[in-house]
C-alpha cells in the first residue's frame, strides 16, 4: 500500500472536490439522458469536452448500433367525467404522441394473452384502456431512507449457495416479448387512443420505463402512459362501480430517426511500463426520461469522472493505463458495455444466425466464446450503479482470489465507511458484460438510501436526492482502487472462463 499517494488522493478528493458541480450539470442542465435523445447527444459532447479540458488522453465517443431516438415535451391527463380532476401520468419512452388533445371513454380490460386480444377485437376503438389491476396499497413497513447497519454488512459477507440455474425465466421473457409485439399491433389496428398502466411505486413516485419500439421494425403501438398509483386506483374504482369515466389526454412525443448509433464516452490516463494493460472504471450515462437521472446514474458517472480528475490533477503516473467509460443504453439491456466488451475483449457469438429479432439476452442456440486481441490486457473493471449511496465495500463476483487483495485496499478507506468484501455475485448492471466473458469485473456495495423507495426509474430521481458527503467519499475510494490496481505487479486474478451454459446473457 502506497500510503503517501493514497493520502494525497484523499486530500484532493475532500478539499478540492468538483463532483457536485459535475453532477449538477449532468442533471439540471443535461438531464434526463434517454439513449439517443437530444439531451443525451448534448451530454455526450459535454462529457467529452470536460474530460479533454481536464487533460485526459484518447477522449472519444465510441458508437454502437442501437436504434431510434425519442423525446417528449408535454403530457397532460385530465378526468372530465364524472367529475373533473388533474391526474399525474407520464408516457413510456418510445411510445407515440396523441397528435393533439384526445377525449375518450375509459375501459378496464386485461390484454395478457392472444385469447384476450381476440375477445376484445372490435370493442376498443376510441377508448382509453386501463391495462393494470388496481395497485394493492399498504402502509409502509420499512423506512424510506436506509443505510447498511453492521449486521447487514456481516450478512453480505456470508457466501450464499445458489439454486441450480433455471431457464424458465428466459422462456417466459421470450413469450412476453413476442406477445408484446402482437399487442402493440393490435392496439394500433383497433384505434385505441391510449393505454394506461399503474406505477409500481405508490406514495408519490411514478415509476416509468419504456417500450421496445426503439428497435427498428418494432411497432410503435399507441400512446402508453404510466399513472400515479393513487390516481389510477380511483379510475379503476369508478369504472368498476359502473360510472362513465372520460379522460382528456395530450402527449407531445416524437421519434428521432437520424443517427441510430448510441455512443459510449471513453477517456484515459496513459500508463508507463505496463501501459498496454488497462484498469477500467465505468458507470452508465443514460437514464430514463421523467426525472433527471441523478441517482440512476449521473451520481456514479460524476464519481467516475471525479476519480479520473483527482488522479490526473495529482500528476500520478500509473504503471497501467487507467481508462474510464460512461456507458450508453444500460437501461435497455447493458447495450453499451456489451458492445464495448465484444469489440475489444470477448463476446459470446451464436453458432448460427438468430432466426428472430429477439434481444441478444433472449436468443436461443449454442454459443462460443470469441476472444479479441485485448482479452489478456484488462487487469480489472470497477462499476458503480447501485444508487448514489456511500460505498461500503465491494462484491467480488464469486472471485475468491481477490478477497485478500480488496481487503488490503479497503484498509486505506475503512475510516470512510468502506470495509466489506462480499464474495457473492450480483447482477443488473454493467460489470456483468465483463464477468460474463471471464474478465475481472466488480460492483461496489453501496448504501441504499431512498433509491428503491423513491428514485429508481421515477420522476423523483433528481439532484435533490443526492448526498454530497457520499459522493466525495466514493470519489476517493474509487480513485484509490484504480490507483492500486494500476500499480500492483500483477493483474487481478480471474475466475475460470464460464461455459456457454453458465454464462449470463
Amino acid at each position: 500500500m502506497d500510503w503517501e499517494t493514497v493520502g494525497r488522493i484523499r486530500l484532493e478528493a475532500t478539499r478540492n472536490s468538483q463532483v457536485m458541480e459535475t453532477v449538477q450539470i449532468m442533471t439540471d442542465l443535461l438531464g434526463p439522458r434517454l439513449t439517443n435523445s437530444p439531451n443525451m447527444r448534448r451530454a455526450e459532447l459535454w462529457a467529452k469536452e470536460t474530460l479533454e479540458k481536464w487533460g485526459l488522453a484518447n477522449v472519444h465517443l465510441e458508437g454502437f448500433e442501437f436504434g431510434r431516438g425519442w423525446t417528449f415535451s408535454r403530457c397532460a391527463v385530465e378526468m372530465t367525467k364524472p367529475t373533473e380532476a388533474v391526474l399525474i401520468a407520464f408516457p413510456e419512452a418510445w411510445s407515440p404522441g396523441t397528435n393533439g388533445r384526445k377525449l375518450g371513454e375509459v375501459v378496464r380490460v386485461s390484454l395478457e394473452s392472444e385469447a384476450d386480444l381476440e375477445q376484445q377485437k372490435g370493442k376498443l376503438a376510441g377508448k382509453i384502456v386501463l391495462l393494470s389491476k388496481a395497485a394493492d396499497i399498504k402502509p409502509p413497513e420499512e423506512p424510506l431512507f436506509k443505510r447498511y447497519k453492521e449486521e447487514d454488512l456481516e450478512e453480505l459477507e456470508q457466501f450464499p449457495i445458489r439454486p441450480p440455474r433455471d431457464e424458465e425465466w428466459r422462456r417466459q421473457a421470450r413469450k412476453e416479448w413476442t406477445f408484446g409485439r402482437k399487442r402493440a399491433e393490435f392496439l394500433m389496428a383497433e384505434g385505441v387512443i391510449a393505454t394506461v398502466e399503474v406505477s409500481s411505486r405508490d406514495g408519490g413516485p411514478v415509476r416509468v420505463m419504456g417500450t421496445p419500439a426503439y428497435r427498428i421494425g418494432f411497432p410503435e403501438g399507441v400512446p402508453a402512459l404510466v399513472m400515479a398509483a393513487e390516481h389510477y386506483n380511483r379510475l379503476v374504482r369508478l369504472v368498476e362501480k359502473g360510472e362513465k369515466v372520460e379522460l382528456a389526454v395530450e402527449v407531445d412525443a416524437r421519434f428521432l430517426d437520424g443517427d441510430t448509433k448510441a455512443y459510449n464516452v471513453i477517456a484515459e490516463i496513459p500508463g508507463t511500463d505496463l501501459k498496454d494493460q488497462v484498469v477500467m472504471a465505468g458507470a452508465h450515462f443514460d437514464s430514463w426520461h421523467t426525472g433527471t437521472g441523478a441517482t440512476d446514474n449521473a451520481a456514479s458517472c460524476a464519481v467516475v469522472m471525479e476519480a479520473a480528475r483527482i488522479l490526473k490533477s495529482l500528476g500520478i503516473k500509473p504503471r497501467r493505463t487507467i481508462r474510464i467509460a460512461l456507458w450508453n443504453s444500460e437501461e435497455q439491456g447493458l447495450n453499451g458495455s456489451r458492445a464495448y466488451v465484444c469489440q475489444h475483449f470477448a463476446c459470446w457469438e451464436p453458432q448460427e444466425k438468430p432466426k428472430d429479432d429477439l434481444p441478444e439476452s433472449l436468443q436461443e442456440g449454442e454459443r462460443r466464446l470469441v476472444r479479441k486481441k485485448d482479452f489478456e490486457k484488462l487487469a480489472a473493471y470497477f462499476n458503480l450503479d447501485f444508487g448514489a449511496g456511500a460505498i461500503r465495500g465491494i462484491y467480488t463476483q464469486e472471485n475468491l482470489a481477490v478477497k485478500p487483495i480488496f481487503s488490503a485496499w479497503l484498509a486505506a478507506v475503512e475510516d470512510l465507511g468502506a470495509k466489506t468484501v462480499a464474495v457473492r455475485a450480483v447482477g443488473g448492471t454493467d460489470h456483468l458484460s465483463f464477468d460474463r466473458v471471464g474478465l475481472p469485473g466488480f460492483q461496489f456495495i453501496q448504501d441504499g438510501l431512498d433509491y428503491m423507495t423513491r428514485t429508481h426509474h421515477t420522476h423523483l430521481d433528481t439532484y435533490d436526492r443526492l448526498q454530497r458527503e457520499d459522493l466525495v467519499k466514493n470519489s476517493a475510494i474509487l480513485a484509490t482502487f484504480l490507483y492500486q490496481a494500476a500499480m500492483r505487479d500483477e493483474p487481478l486474478p480471474r475466475k475460470p472462463i464460464p461455459s456457454p451454459s453458465t454464462s449470463p446473457r
